[in-house]
């Protein structure tokens, strides 16, 4: 699965359709003449290594690297003291929405890198922290990404869902790299989709998602899903002033094809303004959101205003951690950062972000200015 060709004076290897390793082409024609292609990619110490879709540097984390999958925000599991694990393989959009939380897709200002997981690296921490919780775990799969960009996809599915603990495995989507082969793949895996849908208006989803979005691809992969073994919910994000006039369609649309059989065919959820995230004109109170969702539920016959309990999510004890707001600790910074400005350190079993200008390599001494639902900031000291 090696796609290879050039670009100005570089050799381009394309692997998994994702992950881009970029060698000048002189230093390519010398190291070939003693070495495979394979042994090039893999051991050269002289290429790049992008994010295919994003152009950014991309970071490949596996057991052997020594870092952690606890305590990021785009990488690894979050544990935010329920039954429900976040799992995030992989960083980086296709999309370029207006109202993204974390900034993402290739017109970002604020992302400097990307990261991406081993399966089994992943499944094997996953399973630590799931034999904590206890049965009934779901392990939901989102993140500061598009998922379905995971060239290890169906193989993370399957891995999750053999864990003893694990209950359902779910995964958030645009949609738009989906196929019906791939979702025949994931049957008997994957027990839910849930679908972020906007609009199925081409100029309105062309808007809202900052290309050209394949409104027609996505509707008929929903219908496929809907007739598949995988539940599918669709999950639009209301955005006052630019949609208003889908959210009818879109609900009829999922009642249509028969979305939902085991949970709730629709979650719309209410647009956030986030520090850091692209922002939209206007924003309702949560109040009147509510009470629209009343009324469409009126109109529609259908449940709009959910809670965790439509999903089974209960409170469950978080996966211990020592770390806590305020204290101090010096560590090696083990890899560059998310963010401009931000390197990852580690701290125990835990990786921290730290706001610093130091290199890779270095110590830094830190405090710790945040350590919600662990995940860490560290700012220099």
């Amino acid at each position: 699965m090696i796609t290879e060709y050039e670009v100005g004076d570089e050799k381009v290897f394309l692997l998994r359709r994702i992950i881009e390793v970029r060698i000048k082409k002189n230093v390519y024609e010398r190291l070939r003449r003693r070495l495979s292609k394979e042994e090039i990619i893999q051991f050269s110490e002289e290429k790049r290594v992008l994010h295919h879709t994003t152009k950014r540097d991309l970071y490949y984390i596996t057991r052997e690297s020594g870092i952690p999958l606890l305590g990021h925000a785009a990488f690894g599991l979050i544990d935010r003291g329920t039954n429900l694990i976040q799992v995030r393989p992989i960083t980086g959009c296709n999309l370029n929405c207006i109202f993204c939380s974390v900034d993402e897709g290739r017109k970002s200002r604020t992302k400097a890198n990307d990261f991406i997981v081993d399966p089994d690296y992943l499944v094997e921490q996953f399973r630590k922290v799931a034999e904590f919780k206890g049965k009934g775990v779901e392990a939901h799969i989102d993140g500061q990404a598009e998922p379905f960009l995971y060239p290890y996809l169906p193989e993370l599915v399957r891995g999750l869902k053999e864990v003893r603990e694990t209950e359902v495995v779910s995964i958030q989507t645009n949609g738009t790299l989906l196929s019906e082969s791939l979702i025949d793949q994931l049957e008997g895996s994957l027990d839910r989709i849930n679908l972020s849908v906007s609009s199925l208006n081409p100029e309105r989803a062309e808007k809202i998602y900052g290309v050209r979005y394949p409104v027609e691809k996505v509707r008929r992969i929903a219908e496929y899903i809907a007739d598949s073994r995988i539940d599918l919910l669709i999950a639009p994000v209301w955005l006052p002033g630019i949609n208003d006039e889908d959210i009818r369609e879109i609900i009829e649309f999922a009642l249509d094809i028969g979305a939902g059989k085991r949970w709730p065919p629709l979650g719309i959820q209410k647009y956030i303004p986030y520090k850091g995230g692209r922002k939209v004109k206007r924003v309702i109170s949560f109040k009147f959101f509510y009470e629209k969702l009343r009324e469409l539920e009126r109109e529609y016959g259908v449940k709009l205003v959910l809670s965790p309990k439509d999903f089974g999510i209960e409170k469950r004890r978080r996966y211990p951690s020592k770390i806590r707001k305020g204290e101090v600790y010096s560590a090696k910074i083990v890899v560059d950062g998310r963010g401009f400005g931000e390197k990852i350190a580690v701290v125990g079993d835990r990786v921290v972000t730290v706001l610093t200008d130091r290199d890779v390599g270095e110590h830094v001494r830190f405090r710790i200015v945040r350590a919600k639902d662990g995940i860490y900031l560290g700012e220099e000291v």
